[in-house]
């Protein structure tokens, strides 16, 4: 496929809402249908979230604001030394899994957003998933069965994800660079905003989400 004309159109519908969304409550914003027909390349989306936005324009990194706001918050609830956290720094170590999920819960209290960084472990995930698919099939065959099948597979899955204490991510750095990219308007100082970094933004939300190659995601990909 030429990377320089990637088609959206080939990906799921439903995964490319789900980036839009983020988008939205990433930057603050609501992106109207009319806007995003006009917005038929990666380009034109950035300018459609840009005039979505009424800030001030200023020159500077949005992800090293987020990593100084996570040292901060991440030194105020575990009572760590926030010179003693870098950007290598691994989360790991300041999160054992003992206590991990209230630790991440102050975190967020502190932060004041979700952050979205635990999950349930792959094979609990895998096993559930499978099940939920297969009840769905079972449904032709004994509704009873199958929808009980349904019903208790999603509330494993939804009790997996709300007790999961696996970390996706590795360091710090790693972190303030997720939250500057999925809470970009939370984590910005003074209400403003640096243009020259949405489109980097927009571009890692798509990489992420969509496990596209970086390369392949160029200004003229459109929708």
């Amino acid at each position: 496929m030429d990377k320089e004309f990637i088609n959206f159109r080939n990906v799921d519908p439903l995964d490319i809402g789900d980036v839009l969304t983020k988008i939205e409550k990433s930057f603050n914003i609501k992106l109207d249908n009319e806007g995003l027909e006009k917005a038929n390349t990666l380009k034109g989306l950035c300018d459609l979230v840009i005039s979505k936005i009424d800030l001030e324009h200023e020159e500077t990194c949005t992800t090293q604001h987020a990593f100084y706001m996570l040292r901060s918050a991440i030194a105020k609830v575990s009572g760590i030394n926030k010179c003693d956290i870098s950007t290598h720094t691994k989360l790991c170590k300041l999160f054992p899994k003992e206590d991990r999920l209230d630790a991440i819960t102050k975190l967020e209290d502190e932060l004041g957003f979700r952050l979205n960084l635990l999950k349930p472990k792959q094979w609990i995930v895998s096993i559930f998933g499978f099940t939920f698919i297969a009840s769905c099939i079972f449904c032709f065959i004994n509704l009873f069965a199958g929808v009980a099948g349904l019903l208790i597979s999603a509330i494993a899955l939804k009790l997996a994800g709300k007790f999961g204490k696996e970390m996706h991510l590795k360091t710090v750095g790693d972190l303030a660079c997720k939250i500057s990219r999925e809470s970009y308007s939370k984590v910005r100082r003074n209400n403003t905003i640096n243009k020259n970094e949405v489109e980097q933004k927009l571009r890692e939300l798509f990489v992420n989400d969509l496990d596209l190659e970086p390369v392949m995601l160029t200004r003229r990909a459109s929708f």
